[in-house]
């Protein structure tokens, strides 16, 4: 009898317990936390890595470019006022420096002077008046270029300008030799206005009194007038100069003083002050040629009307 031969399971027999064949759909039911975690602990992507280096050199690429642009479009800073006339050497930088120099300053009072004094509606004041007393005796304190035509407008009559710009005077000799024009020199700054009008309600010497004007002791008076200033009778005075466009340039002062002592010694007198928008030119034409005496203004010019009744001012 043969002997027994242990029982071995056969190899093809699967050593775990079969399970009946899932459907195809029960593959996928694994659940998503476990599959995706052992990915995440299994696979590497480089790309990752890289992802902040890649900004940061596009952002520091961006900023270069942006500096750049700032400074080719930025525009040049203006040289120290110390170091624009230090240049050595002619340079751009020092041609296109702005120059300070007094022959610049020059040059631009002269294109200055060349801008028109009066607007239009303010010389057809001045020349309507003018036209309705011509001929007659027309005194100008100043001579811009068109005060000039008041001599044409004035025909037959005498018109006399006093001016103390020496360019001024030459240029309007120049349009017209029979022009009658006076070199005068004002020597009180603008900036002693205040003291000058203090003076005057203060003197007796400033008081109205237009025979004594030549030898008149009020600081205001001008009494270096050509002669025919103090021996006519006026009918129409203008005051638009000196400059008095600084506090150290010639002040008008002396002359709407003086010009409110001439118009008191005619009859009736039409005094004009321009440029009445200043302290200056109001102050003393409200003090001088009293405001009761405004009869027309037109934007920076006002028209007064002094008669030789009229002996009193700044009440």
């Amino acid at each position: 009898m043969p002997p027994e031969v242990p029982h071995y399971r056969s190899l093809a027999t699967p050593l775990v317990k079969s399970s009946p064949p899932s459907s195809p759909e029960s593959q996928f039911n694994i659940p998503v936390g476990r599959k995706y975690f052992k990915g995440n602990k299994s696979m590497v992507i480089p790309g990752r890595k890289l992802i902040p280096s890649v900004v940061f050199i596009l952002a520091c690429i961006s900023i270069l470019r942006l500096l750049r642009i700032a400074i080719t479009t930025s525009p040049s800073a203006p040289l120290p006022p110390t170091l624009q006339h230090t240049c050595s050497t002619p340079s751009p930088a020092c041609e296109k420096a702005p120059s300070h120099t007094p022959s610049n300053q020059t040059a631009q009072q002269k294109i200055a002077a060349d801008e028109p004094s009066l607007t239009k509606k303010e010389f057809k004041l001045l020349s309507d008046l003018i036209k309705r007393k011509a001929p007659c005796n027309l005194l100008v304190f100043g001579a811009e270029p068109q005060y000039l035509r008041l001599s044409s407008i004035n025909s037959g009559g005498t018109t006399i300008f006093l001016e103390d710009d020496p360019d001024k005077i030459s240029a309007a000799r120049a349009k017209s030799n029979t022009t009658q024009i006076y070199k005068i020199d004002h020597q009180t700054p603008a900036k002693k206005a205040y003291k000058l009008l203090e003076h005057a309600r203060k003197s007796p010497a400033c008081a109205p009194n237009p025979e004594m004007l030549q030898n008149s002791s009020c600081k205001l008076a001008l009494k270096n007038l050509p002669r025919e200033v103090y021996e006519l009778e006026w009918n129409v005075v203008v005051v638009d100069g000196p400059s008095g466009h600084s506090p150290e340039a010639p002040g008008r002062m002396g002359a709407i003083y003086t010009a409110s002592m001439i118009a008191r010694a005619g009859n009736t007198t039409d005094v004009l002050v321009h440029d009445v928008d200043r302290t200056i030119e109001k102050w003393f034409s409200w003090e001088f040629l009293c405001d009761e005496n405004l009869v027309a203004s037109k934007g920076k010019l006002w028209s007064f009307r002094i008669s030789e009744a009229d002996s009193k001012y700044g009440e």
